[in-house]
């Protein structure tokens, strides 16, 4: 009896050594991100390839200078790329034929590719004109997240969508989050004339209704997973938002001057980080159904569970200690 109070005790021991070894890296690796100059500083420069000349990045603070747009992060996607990227660029061609008014810009954010993700951008650049399909390098892997925030920070549109380059989401359903918002913008505004980019909204595809169907196909670790991770995120950002994970995204510029300068997360937690911010700033969030279809290929598997719990961790320690401030 006397040998196994001493192993209960030793277990006790390491576990509450291995407890506060770990709590302490959270707090030391949010600390270290408390500042947002962690992130990527790249160049703020897309190369125009027919010229072969360097053109500013426009910054988020600028004026808008076209109605939308569309920032797709990429990594190692030379093979899914093109045709999502056609059937995109195809609805914005058609869309500005029929609507003089309508002006577009695509932003690709290459987070370090080591295929042909960047060859396939600048390919569409160089076809379509770099005032509406620019290419941003990144250099290296950072995550979805950084690839995301650079794009957003040097985008021109009134309103900014973030999508994702598989094209799992189909493109027309950007009109169901644009109508959403501009209604939600019309009410709130204070008169008839008005920019929607000055009116903080934010519109978040959802695949919430297909998660019936979805919990009766998965296999049953995956069920366990995806609830364990929708209860994690409960309770790190709260209710209002059932699916925080679809990469089909919508901001007015206002909300993304406010969103995109705040966020630290880098990787595939800054999705809930963006909830949580929408909070502290109080704009609203719509939530809309979207299409949406698996495409094989997903970056997304068990391993990538622990680094969404790392994540969470570091935000909830960032916020709720105050080490992570929030900049208006």
């Amino acid at each position: 009896m006397a040998s196994l109070w001493s192993l209960m005790e030793v277990l006790i021991y390491l576990f509450l050594v291995a407890a506060c070894g770990l709590l302490s890296a959270i707090i030391f690796e949010a600390n270290r991100r408390r500042l947002n100059h962690s992130h990527v500083e790249a160049p703020a420069v897309f190369e125009d390839p027919n010229t072969s000349t360097q053109v500013s990045c426009p910054s988020i603070f600028d004026p808008a200078e076209k109605y939308i747009s569309l920032v797709i992060p990429a990594y190692n996607e030379e093979q899914r790329l093109p045709g999502a990227l056609q059937e995109t660029i195809d609805y914005l061609q058609e869309r500005a034929a029929k609507d003089k008014s309508f002006s577009y810009e695509v932003v690709i954010v290459d987070d370090g590719s080591i295929d042909g993700t960047k060859r396939v951008g600048r390919e569409f650049s160089k076809k379509f004109s770099v005032d509406n399909v620019r290419v941003i390098l990144l250099g290296r892997n950072h995550g979805k997240g950084e690839a995301i925030r650079k794009g957003m920070l040097h985008s021109r549109g009134e309103l900014l969508l973030m999508l994702d380059a598989d094209g799992a989401t189909k493109v027309n359903d950007l009109e169901k989050l644009e109508n959403q918002i501009h209604a939600f913008a019309k009410k709130e505004s204070s008169g008839s004339s008005f920019r929607v980019s000055d009116i903080p909204v934010a519109a978040f595809g959802s695949r919430a209704h297909l998660e019936e169907k979805a919990l009766a196909t998965r296999k049953m670790y995956r069920n366990f997973l995806m609830k364990g991770f929708h209860l994690v995120v409960l309770l790190t950002a709260g209710p209002g938002i059932r699916d925080t994970q679809c990469g089909f995204k919508m901001f007015t510029r206002s909300a993304a001057r406010k969103l995109f300068t705040n966020i630290r997360l880098k990787r595939w937690c800054f999705d809930v980080e963006i909830v949580y911010l929408c909070k502290r700033f109080h704009i609203p969030m719509v939530e809309i159904s979207v299409n949406w279809s698996e495409i094989p290929g997903s970056k997304v598997n068990p391993l990538s569970i622990p680094n969404m719990l790392w994540e969470l961790a570091l935000m909830s320690m960032g916020y709720r200690t105050g080490m992570w401030r929030v900049h208006t």
